[in-house]
Formats: structure tokens, sequence, C-alpha cells
């Protein structure tokens, strides 16, 4: 009886096309795997970030005088130059307030001298009455010698006792013109008086001018810096009032990009780290920055009782994602014409180099 053995089927061979494909889907698994390292390592060496906006310094143009605006210079978007005029108020009343108070100085000099000539009098009959002063005692002395001569000479009887009596009666009058001539001496002393008071009240007048003319000087307002003038919401006439802004001064000598990266990137940071900035009107030009600092903290979501700190809202409030804080960059290279406060921008930091944020 013959037997047949079974043998095994023969291996069916894998079509080349289904080889290929496996490849390929390796190959970019491998392409794919390597792409999110990279991405990775970009993100870590230089995050990124849009949510971002451009930022100047500002300061709320005011005048420090009060008064009607009688030339408006300035117009709104427009760029001025430091020293340029912005606006002139109304001169008239502090014109009017110094040569009131140079008047006055006038009148005061002319009191001076008329006090002056009073007290060169006063001092010239002090003088006088000294001198009287010094006659009657020297008369009073010499009727006074006269008499004690003559008195010791009535015992003997070589004069008569009438002429005693008359060198007494002399002798007397003298002394008594003597006290006179003191007080009238004591009386020109005590009318010698000064122009010490007025020559005080001219320092204090001098001064008076000097700021009635620095208020005078304000009237005309002049831009502290090169800068764009925006929110300008005024017209010729309008009242102006002292410390009350009239429009927004940028300085458009600094700009800079704040931007919000998240908490997690802050780590590497350091301030004078570079970073590039793009902004959304011209987003194929790259400008050159450097962290100048990074935020301190923000007014968290969840409450709190810190105040002054900037807000900047999480994009999911109802997922616990993380906090972003404020980067600020200073922009080395801006164009003015392109940057505006509050433009739209996005931000790259290098986290290599630079000095270290805090201690």
């Amino acid at each position: 009886m013959n037997t047949v053995s079974a043998s095994a089927p023969a291996p069916v061979p894998t079509p080349p096309a289904r080889k290929g494909r496996g490849l390929l889907v390796l190959i970019v698994a491998v392409l794919a795997l390597g792409a999110i390292l990279y991405a990775l390592s970009i993100i870590n060496n230089a995050p990124r970030t849009d949510d971002a906006f451009a930022q100047a310094d500002t300061i709320g143009v005011a005048a420090q005088v009060s008064g009607r605006i009688v030339e408006l210079k300035a117009r709104d978007n427009a760029n001025v130059r430091k020293g340029d005029v912005l606006f002139v108020i109304d001169r008239t009343p502090f014109e009017l307030d110094v040569e009131k108070l140079r008047a006055q100085a006038a009148t005061l000099e002319q009191q001076i001298i008329l006090n002056q000539r009073q007290v060169d009098a006063q001092k010239h009959a002090a003088t006088a009455s000294a001198s009287s002063v010094e006659r009657a005692a020297e008369n009073a002395a010499q009727k006074l010698s006269t008499l004690r001569r003559m008195e010791p000479l009535l015992a003997d009887e070589f004069i008569s006792k009438e002429q005693v009596d008359q060198a007494r009666t002399a002798s007397r009058t003298a002394s008594q013109e003597l006290q006179a001539a003191r007080a009238d001496h004591q009386r020109a002393l005590s009318a010698v008086s000064g122009v010490d008071a007025l020559v005080a009240q001219r320092a204090e007048l001098k001064a008076a001018i000097a700021h009635a003319e620095y208020l005078l000087e304000q009237t005309i307002v002049r831009a502290p810096f090169d800068g764009r003038v925006v929110d300008m919401k005024i017209a010729v006439g309008e009242f102006a009032a002292a410390g009350h802004p009239l429009f927004t001064l940028i300085d458009t000598g600094r700009w800079y990009v704040v931007a919000n990266f998240r908490e997690t990137e802050l780590g590497q940071m350091r301030s004078g780290a570079e970073a590039h900035v793009y902004l959304m009107t011209s987003p194929d030009r790259k400008f050159r920055g450097v962290v100048e600092s990074i935020g301190g903290g923000v007014l968290p979501d969840e409450g709190g009782s810190a105040q002054g700190l900037p807000r900047v809202p999480r994009s999911i409030n109802w997922v616990h994602v993380a906090q972003r804080f404020p980067v600020k960059i200073r922009v080395t290279d801006p164009v003015d014409e392109q940057f505006r406060i509050g433009a739209s921008a996005v931000a790259i930091v290098s986290t290599g180099g630079g000095r270290r944020e805090g201690p």
C-alpha cells in the first residue's frame, strides 16, 4: 500500500509594493519623530508667542498754567521733534503780571532812594547833636571851674557875693544846657532809621518777578522729546486747566514689545537675552530686540488682594493652564512708521546667554 506524505505549502512571496509601503511608513515615522524633537528643541531654546503687542512710554501733555489756547501747532497722529511748539496759551494776563511786578520793583527802588536820603539826614542830625553835646559839656565844665575858683575868694572879700551868685547861676545853666543837648542827641540817635526792611522787600519782589516770568514762559508748551501726538480732541479756544492732560504724546525714541509667555517657558529666560519680534502689519520684517525685564507678578484669575499688577487672562478658563507673565523686550532697531502702541506682534526669545534675572 502506497502512502503519500504531506508536504508544507511553499511560502507566498511578499509583493514588492507592500515592502516599499512599509519602508515608506518607517521613514515617515522617523522623520516625524525627528521633526518633533527638532521642534521641541527650538521651543526650548527659543520660546515663541503671538500673545504680544507693541508698547512705548507715553505722557499726558498738560499745561503748567491755566488759560485759553490761542495757537494749536500740534496735529493728531503727527510726529513732533523735541522742542517743537505744541500749543500756546493766552499770554496777556501773565505779561500784565510781569509788568505789574516790575512797576512795583521800580517804585520800591525810588522808596529806597528816598528813605536812604532821610536816613542820611538823620545821621547828620545825630552827628550835629553830638557836637552840641560836646560844646555844652565844655561850657559846663568851664562854668563850674570858674565857680570853684571864685568861691574861695568870697571869704577874703576879694569878690562880691553877687559875682559868686552870678557864677553859680552860669554854672547851673551850663549844666542844664548840657543835659538838654544830651537829650537832643539821644532823640537824634533814635530817629536814625534804616532801609533794611525795604531791601528785604526788594529780594522778595525780585523772586516774585522771576516766578511771574517763569509762568509766562510756560504759556508756550513744547514737546519734551521726539514723539507722536495721539488722542487729540481739542481746538483753538479750549480752556487749558493747569495739570489737566489735553492729549497724549508717545515717546517714539524707545519702542518695546510686551510678550506674554507661559510660566513654563520663563525658567531659561534671562534679562539681556537676544530676541526677535515681528509685527502683524509687516510680518516679513524681523526686528531685533533685547529682553529688558521679566514680569514679577500678574493678577491671578482666582482672585487675590494684590493691587497694581498687570492682568493677563488665560485662554481657557475651565481648564487649569499655565499662567502667562509679561516679558518686556526693547526693540533695538525700530522703524517708527511701522510701530504703533497696541499693535499685534510675535516674539521669539533666545534662552542662551544674557544676564540672569534676579539673584
